[in-house]
């Protein structure tokens, strides 16, 4: 095993860092684990290790054109007709996560 002598020195939010660390105690896995393994994964995909994606914020109607407002309802009229739906709780659920999201 490789000798441990390098510091990693990162500003973090207060917040998150305790809300994290409060998920790694629960683990029983220390922050200096975790941090080791996230700069193995760079190294072996030569990237971060996961998705880094701007979010889309939801477009509100009044900013849409009428063909682009059109094209939405008959998309969701075309997946009604075809019984593509989902449960108004898992949606509301996802609406609601994407909404905490959005306000981060």
């Amino acid at each position: 095993m490789a000798t441990k002598t390098a510091n990693v020195l990162a500003r973090v939010e207060p917040e998150v860092k305790e809300e994290a660390e409060n998920i790694l105690n629960q683990l029983g896995v220390p922050a200096s684990v975790v941090i080791n393994m996230l700069y193995k994964q760079i190294i072996m995909t030569k990237g971060i290790p996961f998705s880094l994606t701007l979010r889309q914020a939801p477009v509100a109607v009044d900013e849409m054109s009428r063909d682009e407002f059109d094209s939405m309802m008959a998309k969701g009229l075309s997946q009604a007709k075809a019984n593509e739906s989902r449960l108004a709780k898992d949606v509301l659920s996802d609406v609601r996560n994407s909404i905490k999201e959005w306000t981060k």
